[in-house]
């Protein structure tokens, strides 16, 4: 019997859960330009999940990725949206920003979000 993306999708989100922390993911959404004072406005909003908090691999260093990055696994369920690095986390007061994002996927379904951050 072949697994279906949602059970997994739930599996994802409930060990997440059980060790994870919480983060928060802001979304953030271009506004326009403000021709007076020259800057692009902006609007977010924040989602609070549980994500795994880890330091990057020293394999995974290079051109992209720095030596003091983390690396954070969210569950794909947990958001309605698929993370960009347009977007930011902030844990524990710091916000960071999304340097890449890579998604695992079973049967074109996501079923969590690894993200690299830099404060």
């Amino acid at each position: 019997m072949p697994v279906k993306p949602k059970g997994f999708r739930k599996a994802a989100s409930k060990v997440l859960k059980a060790v994870g922390s919480d983060v928060t993911i802001r979304k953030v959404t271009t506004g326009s330009y403000n021709t007076t004072t020259g800057a692009v406005g902006e609007t977010t909003a924040d989602t609070t999940v549980k994500g795994f908090i880890e330091d990057v691999l020293s394999r995974e260093i290079g051109d992209l990725v720095k030596a003091d990055d983390k690396k954070l696994t969210i569950a794909a369920s947990d958001l309605d949206y698929t993370p960009t690095v347009a977007h930011r986390v902030v844990i524990s007061s710091v916000v960071h920003q999304i340097i890449r994002v890579q998604t695992t996927e079973q049967g074109n379904t996501a079923i969590s979000y690894e993200l690299i951050l830099r404060s």
